[in-house]
Protein backbone atom coordinates (compact mmCIF):
# COMPACT_ATOMS: atom_id res chain seq x y z
CA UNK A 1 0.00 0.00 0.00
CA UNK A 2 1.44 3.05 -0.79
CA UNK A 3 0.78 6.05 1.16
CA UNK A 4 0.76 9.22 -0.12
CA UNK A 5 1.65 13.05 1.56
CA UNK A 6 -0.40 14.89 3.02
CA UNK A 7 -0.71 18.16 1.82
CA UNK A 8 -0.22 19.94 5.71
CA UNK A 9 2.89 17.54 5.88
CA UNK A 10 5.27 19.39 3.96
CA UNK A 11 6.93 22.54 5.48
CA UNK A 12 9.76 23.03 8.42
CA UNK A 13 9.60 21.61 11.80
CA UNK A 14 9.82 24.27 15.13
CA UNK A 15 13.10 22.54 15.63
CA UNK A 16 14.46 23.37 12.27
CA UNK A 17 13.19 26.68 12.55
CA UNK A 18 14.36 27.44 16.43
CA UNK A 19 18.42 26.42 14.98
CA UNK A 20 17.48 28.71 11.99
CA UNK A 21 17.13 31.56 14.15
CA UNK A 22 19.76 30.41 16.16
CA UNK A 23 22.20 30.42 13.18
CA UNK A 24 20.74 34.00 12.48
CA UNK A 25 21.31 35.56 15.65
CA UNK A 26 24.99 33.98 15.71
CA UNK A 27 25.71 35.49 12.37
CA UNK A 28 24.53 38.86 12.79
CA UNK A 29 26.78 39.40 16.51
CA UNK A 30 29.60 39.09 14.32
CA UNK A 31 28.54 40.81 10.66
CA UNK A 32 26.46 43.25 11.99
CA UNK A 33 28.92 45.93 13.78
CA UNK A 34 31.09 45.21 10.57
CA UNK A 35 28.41 47.34 9.11
CA UNK A 36 27.89 50.09 11.15
CA UNK A 37 31.65 51.26 11.65
CA UNK A 38 32.08 53.42 8.70
CA UNK A 39 35.98 53.16 9.22
CA UNK A 40 36.39 50.65 7.03
CA UNK A 41 34.56 51.41 4.57
CA UNK A 42 36.16 55.10 4.20
CA UNK A 43 39.48 53.09 4.33
CA UNK A 44 38.77 50.78 1.36
CA UNK A 45 36.83 53.61 -0.21
CA UNK A 46 39.85 55.86 -0.09
CA UNK A 47 42.32 53.00 -1.10
CA UNK A 48 40.37 52.56 -4.38
CA UNK A 49 40.64 56.48 -5.01
CA UNK A 50 44.13 56.32 -4.49
CA UNK A 51 44.71 53.60 -6.66
CA UNK A 52 42.61 55.19 -9.53
CA UNK A 53 44.38 58.65 -8.87
CA UNK A 54 47.51 56.88 -9.69
CA UNK A 55 46.69 54.71 -12.61
CA UNK A 56 45.61 58.50 -13.90
CA UNK A 57 48.60 60.37 -13.00
CA UNK A 58 49.84 57.52 -15.09
CA UNK A 59 47.85 57.36 -18.09
CA UNK A 60 47.79 61.36 -17.81
CA UNK A 61 51.80 61.38 -18.32
CA UNK A 62 51.70 59.07 -21.37
CA UNK A 63 49.19 61.04 -22.77
CA UNK A 64 50.41 64.83 -22.66
CA UNK A 65 53.99 63.67 -23.20
CA UNK A 66 55.17 65.23 -19.58
CA UNK A 67 56.01 64.38 -15.95
CA UNK A 68 52.84 63.81 -13.34
CA UNK A 69 53.54 64.12 -9.56
CA UNK A 70 51.48 61.81 -7.20
CA UNK A 71 52.03 63.53 -3.80
CA UNK A 72 50.89 61.67 -0.68
CA UNK A 73 51.42 64.18 1.87
CA UNK A 74 49.57 66.67 4.09
CA UNK A 75 46.72 64.70 5.07
CA UNK A 76 45.55 64.37 0.48
CA UNK A 77 46.85 62.51 -2.41
CA UNK A 78 47.39 65.13 -4.96
CA UNK A 79 48.56 64.92 -8.91
CA UNK A 80 50.28 68.25 -10.12
CA UNK A 81 53.07 68.34 -13.21
CA UNK A 82 55.41 70.01 -10.60
CA UNK A 83 56.65 69.09 -7.52
CA UNK A 84 55.56 71.68 -5.42
CA UNK A 85 52.34 71.55 -6.40
CA UNK A 86 51.96 74.91 -8.05
CA UNK A 87 50.59 73.49 -11.63
CA UNK A 88 47.76 70.94 -10.63
CA UNK A 89 46.62 68.10 -12.63
CA UNK A 90 42.72 68.82 -13.26
CA UNK A 91 40.11 66.08 -12.88
CA UNK A 92 37.76 64.38 -15.52
CA UNK A 93 34.84 65.86 -13.95
CA UNK A 94 33.85 68.13 -11.03
CA UNK A 95 35.28 67.12 -7.36
CA UNK A 96 34.26 67.91 -3.66
CA UNK A 97 35.79 71.01 -2.69
CA UNK A 98 38.19 70.10 0.61
CA UNK A 99 39.97 72.01 2.91
CA UNK A 100 43.00 69.80 2.35
CA UNK A 101 43.06 70.47 -1.65
CA UNK A 102 42.99 74.45 -1.47
CA UNK A 103 38.98 73.85 -1.69
CA UNK A 104 39.12 73.34 -5.55
CA UNK A 105 36.75 71.51 -7.51
CA UNK A 106 38.83 71.36 -10.47
CA UNK A 107 41.76 69.74 -9.36
CA UNK A 108 42.83 66.11 -9.16
CA UNK A 109 43.05 65.74 -5.35
CA UNK A 110 40.99 64.00 -2.60
CA UNK A 111 41.69 64.26 0.99
CA UNK A 112 42.63 61.52 3.64
CA UNK A 113 39.48 60.28 5.95
CA UNK A 114 39.97 61.31 9.44
CA UNK A 115 40.65 57.68 10.84
CA UNK A 116 42.50 56.41 7.90
CA UNK A 117 46.52 56.53 8.03
CA UNK A 118 48.92 56.52 5.32
CA UNK A 119 52.10 54.43 5.58
CA UNK A 120 54.73 54.95 4.54
CA UNK A 121 53.88 58.90 4.91
CA UNK A 122 54.39 61.81 2.54
CA UNK A 123 55.55 60.01 -0.63
CA UNK A 124 56.27 62.32 -3.50
CA UNK A 125 57.15 60.30 -7.13
CA UNK A 126 56.46 60.96 -10.73
CA UNK A 127 55.44 59.24 -13.87
CA UNK A 128 57.63 59.94 -16.50
CA UNK A 129 55.97 60.08 -20.73
CA UNK A 130 56.39 56.77 -20.89
CA UNK A 131 54.48 56.14 -17.94
CA UNK A 132 57.57 54.95 -15.83
CA UNK A 133 58.13 56.11 -11.68
CA UNK A 134 60.67 58.04 -10.61
CA UNK A 135 61.54 59.43 -7.04
CA UNK A 136 60.69 63.13 -7.10
CA UNK A 137 64.64 63.57 -7.36
CA UNK A 138 65.06 61.81 -9.90
CA UNK A 139 66.22 62.80 -13.22
CA UNK A 140 64.75 61.46 -16.31
CA UNK A 141 66.42 58.30 -17.82
CA UNK A 142 68.07 57.21 -14.36
CA UNK A 143 65.07 55.79 -11.95
CA UNK A 144 65.90 54.75 -8.36
CA UNK A 145 62.45 54.28 -7.88
CA UNK A 146 61.88 50.69 -6.35
CA UNK A 147 58.81 48.55 -5.30
CA UNK A 148 56.25 51.24 -3.34
CA UNK A 149 53.48 49.49 -1.28
CA UNK A 150 51.15 52.10 0.38
CA UNK A 151 49.59 50.86 2.96
CA UNK A 152 45.81 52.49 4.32
CA UNK A 153 45.10 51.56 7.76
CA UNK A 154 41.74 52.28 9.34
CA UNK A 155 39.68 50.57 12.21
CA UNK A 156 42.40 47.76 11.90
CA UNK A 157 41.28 47.38 8.11
CA UNK A 158 44.11 47.46 5.90
CA UNK A 159 44.82 47.75 2.41
CA UNK A 160 47.34 48.36 -0.08
CA UNK A 161 48.23 49.69 -3.45
CA UNK A 162 51.27 48.74 -5.03
CA UNK A 163 53.44 50.32 -7.55
CA UNK A 164 55.95 48.57 -9.83
CA UNK A 165 59.50 50.21 -10.31
CA UNK A 166 59.78 49.56 -14.48
CA UNK A 167 56.34 49.56 -15.53
CA UNK A 168 54.91 51.50 -13.11
CA UNK A 169 52.11 48.85 -13.09
CA UNK A 170 49.79 50.13 -10.05
CA UNK A 171 47.42 47.14 -8.40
Amino acid sequence: MIVKPRLFDAGFTLVELILVLILVGILSLYALPRFFDRNTFDTRAFSDTARVMVRYAQKTAIAQNRPVFVNFSGGRIALCFDAACANPVRAPSSRPAVAACASSTTWMCAALPADVTITPANQIFYFNALGRPFKSGDVDPVSTFTLLAITFTGSGFNSTITIEPETGYVH
